[in-house]
């Protein structure tokens, strides 16, 4: 029996299986929603290639796309073309791997279950690609079954002269596709007609968009990359760009701001790998959010929603080096690798191995400052203050236990804890010991504007009738004081002056906080 005659005699009740027919509205919609993912938001033309009874094809054509199917089969092609009648579609009887197009192009070329099967995957790679648009995306469902098939890891080789853009997604976990529980491997993949270039790399950036202990993410939706998942807003240097005027130009793409250089600050720069892909170097900027340039989604048609998240409890379903960047930031490393392995999701896996490696910076250690603690009373009580003060001062949440806080900047991390051992209910700096602690701010404006939010936070301001001179003429700082009794000086802007030994009870300028 030849091949065509087999799956002629297989086409009448082809339908039957969950997958195939798509007859449950379960299983229909779950192959829906994946497609929605992988395709284009706008409408393309697509080739669907060994498309059987043509099941994607109508799903696809309902998602308002332009659809010409492929099967050697007449019988499935016959039934293909009663399944799409009225949509637009066309299916023509021909060979998968090399269909009977001619010299047109198509957006997506979409296969299912038939790499496989075919004598030569590597020739049928190469023209499938060669059907493609420039920027176009071939969308591969495989898997093996009882030991046949094609696994990931192969396909990814397979693929990889071909392009650097390689997006796998498991589907053996989603029992909706396939009407029962499976076992065995299934998955897609989803590869962009981008040839890798040799002797380049590719330099990628990122914004890390502050709004106190929140950071910025986008969802992403219609690229072919990562879609469904978590991103930092980003994006590729162009040609005579350097790294700063690139975020700024991604910023104002993706989310509708213009940042100015000098707002840009070096978070993290990391060196990084995709499964099946080739090395790129990331460079994380951080910002601080303005209410007065509210960010907004600019990129509906790659982004499905903007959303506002904590630095400390961030989401899970996040592109996986995006989130190793933010935990290293978040830890204070600066630099870091992060190397995938053929095979491993693009998205964040919590019980997945770690990938990323930190490399500790140039410049000795010892001298610095490694941490300050402070006990208080009500740790309940303390918390909200702290963690207002110290977000907004630029502090990332580091560390979180039952009796404890902490939060970091660089190096350098502030500790608030319960302790069982503390013999006061209150902090007396008048006594020897911790008098208190001095930040710096960026300029006026900000100091006035942590003064005037202090008091909703639990801060009250001293010396309030010589705000913000009480340190000496020159020396502009808030002294702020809370209910425990610990005191804290913001300096804004400027070097320390050198002045007299202040009076008792007076606030020193430009050199320590006051004794009152």
């Amino acid at each position: 029996m030849t091949t065509i005659s087999y799956w002629d005699e297989a086409a009448d009740s082809f339908d039957e299986e969950p997958d195939h027919g798509m007859l449950d509205p379960v299983v229909r919609d779950a192959w829906a929603q994946r497609l929605q993912n992988w395709l284009p938001v706008t409408s393309c033309e697509i080739l669907d290639l060994g498309c059987g009874t043509g099941s994607l094809s109508l799903l696809a054509a309902g998602q308002g796309h332009r659809v010409t199917g492929v099967d050697q089969s007449p019988r499935m092609v016959e039934q293909a073309r009663d399944k799409l009648a009225g949509t637009g579609s066309e299916v023509l009887i021909g060979d998968a791997a090399r269909p009977p197009v001619g010299d047109r192009r198509f957006d997506v070329v979409l296969v299912r279950h038939v790499l496989w099967a075919l004598p030569d995957p590597v020739a049928a790679l190469e023209s499938w690609f060669g059907l493609l648009k420039p920027g176009g995306r071939l969308v591969l469902i495989e898997g093996v079954w009882g030991g046949v098939g094609v696994s990931a890891e192969l396909l990814t080789a397979l693929l990889a002269p071909h392009t650097e853009r390689i997006h796998h997604e498991p589907l053996s976990g989603d029992s909706r596709l396939w009407g029962k529980d499976v076992d065995d491997e299934r998955y897609a993949v989803v590869a962009r007609a981008e040839p890798s270039r040799r002797h380049t790399e590719v330099v990628d950036v990122h914004l890390i968009l502050r709004r106190g202990p929140r950071v910025l993410l986008a969802r992403r939706a219609g690229t072919g990359y990562a879609d469904g998942l978590l991103h930092l807003p980003s994006g590729h240097l162009e040609d005579g760009e350097d790294v700063r005027e690139a975020i700024v130009r991604e910023a104002a793409e993706e989310i509708g701001i213009t940042l100015q250089p000098e707002e840009l600050r070096v978070a993290l720069v990391m060196h990084h790998r995709g499964p099946g892909g080739n090395p790129r170097t990331g460079w994380f900027f951080e910002a601080e959010y303005d209410s007065e340039r509210a960010p907004y989604n600019a990129e509906p048609d790659k982004c499905s929603e903007l959303g506002w998240f904590r630095l400390d409890s961030l989401p899970e379903d996040m592109v996986a080096y995006c989130r190793a960047g933010l935990d290293g930031y978040r830890s204070g490393e600066h630099f870091l690798i992060h190397w995938h392995e053929d095979g491993d999701p693009v998205a964040h896996d919590v019980d997945g191995p770690r990938r990323a490696v930190p490399l500790p910076s140039a410049g000795a250690g010892t001298g610095r400052v490694h941490h300050i603690e402070l006990w208080v009373a009500d740790l309940a009580v303390a918390a909200p203050g702290w963690d207002w003060l110290l977000g907004r001062l630029g502090h990332l949440p580091y560390q979180r236990w039952s009796h404890g806080r902490s939060w970091r900047r660089g190096d350098s991390y502030v500790v608030i804890e319960e302790s069982p051992d503390a013999v006061a209910r209150t902090h007396d700096r008048l006594r020897p010991g911790l008098n208190h602690l001095a930040f710096h701010v960026e300029d006026r404006e900000a100091l006035d504007a942590l003064a005037a939010e202090a008091p909703a936070h639990g801060w009250r301001l001293l010396f309030a009738d010589r705000h913000p001179y009480a340190g000496g003429e020159g020396h502009r700082a808030a002294y702020l004081e809370n209910a425990s009794g610990f005191e804290v000086e913001l300096v804004a802007g400027g070097p320390a002056r050198e002045e007299p030994a202040p009076c008792a009870g007076e606030p020193a300028a430009g050199r320590h906080v006051p004794a009152v």
